[in-house]
């Protein structure tokens, strides 16, 4: 390692005896025990323990008085290693260690003969390891005073910028589909309006960004001249062949950005890096200095790399209550990112690609085939490969550029450049958040990876339990929450995966080409002129999904599920998972798929609820089970079901939200664990029929509309409200003013300011909101003045509205068409009679919605706090804010 430290509820469901054994035989007998894999305890007396702090010195020998560097506890812990007679521990002291070059683990750094070397937080402590340097010294620029500048590094890259903990946007411009015309040679500008971008500097820095049904693809521009953007090659033919192509997209209409110019900031947030003169620029919102915020420059691409030989793995390594933050993948600003799916692309000259594949190729052909087996896959922050007994449990993953955590990846995307060849791995407890491809990545997609070689190689018993993957996939969105390719034993049980733009846990890859006997369509295709077809089945089997809480996903595409797979998986079983507020297919049996169990899932939300892709006979997705499972909406898609033996048995199709008592248990029991739980899951404070007791401090009190069902709770600067309230409007024709509260009584006055996050929101109607809100009495629903609110709905962005006439009932709204899969705060600030609404992605830069408005009949002192309304009195659930504040 090289490292330089510088809340009444309707109903209340209680489990049978019975339903308790059935339960915990169906997930406990094939979960093992959560201690993480290699805490294998020594005898105590034998047990060592090394210290390190940010500032830790370069020389001696780590103890707690006088702790060390990570360089030299490395070395420290190494010879330790060596002589041990129990396990070793480094304990990191509190801050942030700002590492030069990435910390690297070999065999010689692991526990040996059943031992473990753990890293691990000191006790109350929260070290971040961090890739990234602070930025400071910022000036109003000379472009626009609301763009700020400041110095970094001159020659330092990036693709990401965190501004407090948050992935800011990089500066883009809309690309509207008629407005230009896309060609062989990169990009023909049509509309005249756009003329200029042959005038902007620094051409070569900007990006295409084209959103497709499955893929989301990056090419870098050569030059802009006249009315020709010309694209930087290799990548642009990269991206004009194969499916979902830039030119040719699979189903709908594809989504087109520029990216990456100083002239396109121009929005809050917003940045632009000009490496050679070491300058960054970054629009903040008006009032706020970006010297009282932290944002970090990430200047490394790999973070940790973990990573032996088949020969001598690396065992017996853990990492307990750390952050990693701090990297930015720069692959695509050089190969540009031919994405082909879930993080697999293509980089590089294919001499063999057709001279018409622009044409020719744009939906798949023979030399495109040719081609699969050379796909590489996108690298992670964390990389684990030749290792075993290797555990990670309660860390952080956040501000990462690409995907957080690899497990056993190919070699193209590991740092040790030995791949694959990971086993008993356990990922156990941690967040996953701000993170820019997927939460984790287990398994390769090249032939190793499914036939391996070696069979040291093969990806065996992975656990990933009770982890929370929340707004992952922020950059390559292609990505899913959790991928698990060609591996062996996999194990995926209670987590939480959320706020993703594609598929929240995805299984498999290859499309059945690589399956014993392979595929007639891919036979069909050419594939098996320059790749083998194997008589023997792959590494994929014997896989276990069981347990998640899955919501919130596929908000940028079409194709997809939100549970879905590829190939053949015999042994493998999909059972008591929860999914809802989900777009498209909720089950997703895709090419290959065989020998696969479905069962007792609950479904709320998706259509088709399940869709097996047979409609080809030549492509073997057949011998698959689908029982007894629960959903509210869609119908079932299974096409040539008796010929391909693809059976639904006893799957019950439940009206609303009627659910009956065995569903309602799965959907109880979903998600991680109560001692794992935080702001960011849906299901902090249980769900609106298997709530957890958390009372509402007494700072605070409660109000609900009579006769609307609400659940009130609070931990901490955490809070839950339900409410099953119709609406909160009055206009048109409707008089509507249902929702739930929790309350600062008579605490805002002439100058104040209401504010909260809205961590989840958990509702399913389109129109449900949840956010903050002033009147004059909150208790008087219906009838109390000087009313607005500013709340996050489900489908229809942001919205501030408020009490036009002082009759007691909104009437006139303004909206801020943006994404809600994530976290938002939402805030009211009124001065004297005048009320404002404003959201922000990071609780600093606070975009206004609409203008700021009178509020007849405002009293000067009102009651402030945060409310809930379901916009359907039969469906409701508990929302979950964070830190309320009255000022």
């Amino acid at each position: 390692m090289s490292a330089k430290t510088g809340e009444t509820t309707r109903r209340t469901v209680r489990r049978s005896m019975r339903a308790s054994m059935l339960a915990a035989a169906s997930i406990g007998a094939l979960v093992v025990s959560l201690v993480p894999i290699g805490a294998h305890a020594a005898p105590p007396d034998k047990d060592r323990t090394f210290h390190a702090s940010p500032d830790g010195r370069d020389i001696g020998q780590c103890q707690e008085q006088h702790p060390c560097s990570l360089d030299r506890v490395q070395q420290v812990v190494r010879d330790e290693v060596r002589k041990a007679k129990g396990d070793v521990t480094v304990e990191l002291a509190d801050g942030t260690y700002r590492i030069a070059e990435p910390l690297e683990f070999g065999a010689e750094d692991g526990g040996r003969e059943g031992r473990t070397v753990t890293w691990a937080a000191a006790p109350g402590a929260h070290p971040e390891l961090t890739g990234a340097t602070a930025v400071t010294g910022w000036r109003p620029s000379e472009v626009d005073p609301a763009v700020y500048v400041a110095d970094v590094p001159v020659g330092v890259d990036s693709r990401q910028l965190y501004v407090n903990g948050i992935i800011a946007p990089r500066a883009s411009m809309r690309l509207q589909n008629s407005a230009v015309s896309i060609t062989a040679a990169g990009i023909v500008i049509v509309d005249p309006a756009l003329r200029y971008l042959a005038d902007l500097p620094d051409q070569d820095r900007i990006e295409f960004q084209s959103l497709g049904d499955f893929t989301n693809r990056y090419s870098p521009v050569d030059h802009i001249s006249g009315d020709l953007i010309t694209m930087a090659q290799p990548a642009w033919n990269n991206n004009t062949w194969g499916w979902d192509t830039v030119q040719n997209s699979f189903l709908a209409g594809p989504t087109w950005y520029l990216e990456n110019s100083l002239e396109f900031v121009d929005e809050v947030g917003e940045w632009y890096l000009a490496p050679d003169a070491g300058s960054l620029y970054y629009q903040a919102a008006e009032g706020v200095d970006p010297n009282d915020l932290d944002i970090e420059l990430p200047r490394l691409d790999v973070l940790v790399s973990i990573g032996g030989t088949y020969d001598e793995p690396v065992t017996g390594l853990a990492f307990e209550g750390l952050r990693f933050s701090g990297t930015s993948w720069l692959g695509p600003s050089v190969d540009g990112y031919a994405n082909q799916q879930n993080g697999a692309y293509l980089k590089g000259v294919f001499e063999y690609r057709p001279d018409d594949a622009f044409t020719s190729c744009s939906r798949g052909c023979e030399m495109f085939e040719r081609a699969r087996n050379d796909w590489y896959q996108e690298p992670a922050a964390v990389q684990v490969s030749a290792a075993s007994d290797v555990s990670f449990t309660r860390n952080t993953f956040t501000a990462l550029g690409q995907s957080a955590l690899g497990i056993g990846n190919d070699a193209n995307a590991t740092r040790s450049g030995v791949g694959l060849g990971a086993s008993d791995i356990a990922v156990v407890g941690n967040a996953f958040n701000e993170v820019g491809g997927h939460g984790i990545v287990v398994g390769g997609v090249r032939p190793d990876a499914h036939h391996p070689s070696d069979e040291r190689m093969t990806n065996r018993d992975i656990r990933l339990e009770h982890n929370t993957v929340n707004r992952v996939a922020v950059d390559y969105k292609d990505n899913s929450g959790i991928l698990s390719t060609y591996v062996t034993g996999a194990r995926i049980v209670h987590n939480e995966v959320a706020n993703v733009s594609y598929d929240g846990i995805d299984t498999g890859y290859g499309w059945g080409a690589n399956d014993a006997g392979g595929s007639d369509d891919y036979a069909d295709r050419g594939y098996y002129n320059w790749s083998p077809r194997y008589d023997t089945p792959t590494t994929l089997k014997d896989n276990y999904v069981a347990g998640n809480l899955v919501h919130d996903t596929k908000a940028r595409f079409a194709d997809g599920g939100t549970l879905y797979n590829l190939s053949a998986s015999p042994g493998t079983i999909v059972e008591r998972n929860y999914l809802y507020n989900i777009s498209g297919v909720a089950l997703y049996l895709d090419e290959g798929t065989r020998y696969t169990t479905y069962r007792h899932n609950v479904l709320q939300g998706g259509n088709p609820w399940v869709f097996t892709n047979a409609y080809s006979m030549r492509n073997h997705t057949n011998d698959n089970l689908l029982e007894e499972n629960w959903y509210n909406s869609g119908g079932a898609q299974i096409p040539n079901a008796a010929a391909k033996n693809n059976q639904l048995i006893g799957n019950v199709l439940v009206t609303g939200d009627e659910w009956p008592t065995a569903a309602r248990e799965v959907m109880c029991d979903a998600g991680v664990g109560i001692e794992y739980r935080t702001a960011l899951n849906a299901n902090l404070f249980g769900l609106a029929d298997c709530p957890i007791e958390s009372p509402v401090g007494a700072e605070h009190r409660t109000a609900g509309t009579p006769g609307v069902g609400t659940v009130f709770a609070q931990t901490g600067s955490d809070f839950g409200i339900a409410a099953a309230g119709s609406d909160i409007w009055g206009a048109g024709g409707q008089r509507d003013d249902e929702f739930g509260a929790i309350v600062r009584a008579g605490a805002v006055d002439s100058e104040s300011t209401v504010v909260a996050r809205v961590n989840s929101l958990n509702d399913v109607n389109a129109w449900a909101k949840s956010g903050v809100m002033l009147r004059n009495d909150i208790t008087e629903s219906g009838s109390s003045a000087g009313y607005a609110v500013t709340a996050v709905t489900r489908r229809n962005g942001v919205v501030f509205a408020w009490d036009s006439n002082g009759d007691g009932y909104i009437d006139t709204d303004a909206r801020a068409n943006v994404n809600t899969f994530r976290p938002i705060w939402v805030k009211l600030t009124r001065s004297e009679s005048e009320v404002s609404g404003s959201y922000s992605f990071d609780g600093v830069n606070y975009v206004r919605i609409g203008s700021a408005v009178t509020l007849p009949g405002a009293a000067d002192e009102q009651d402030g706090g945060i409310f809930s309304t379901s916009h359907d009195r039969s469906q409701w659930a508990i929302n979950v804010f964070s830190d309320l504040a009255v000022e």
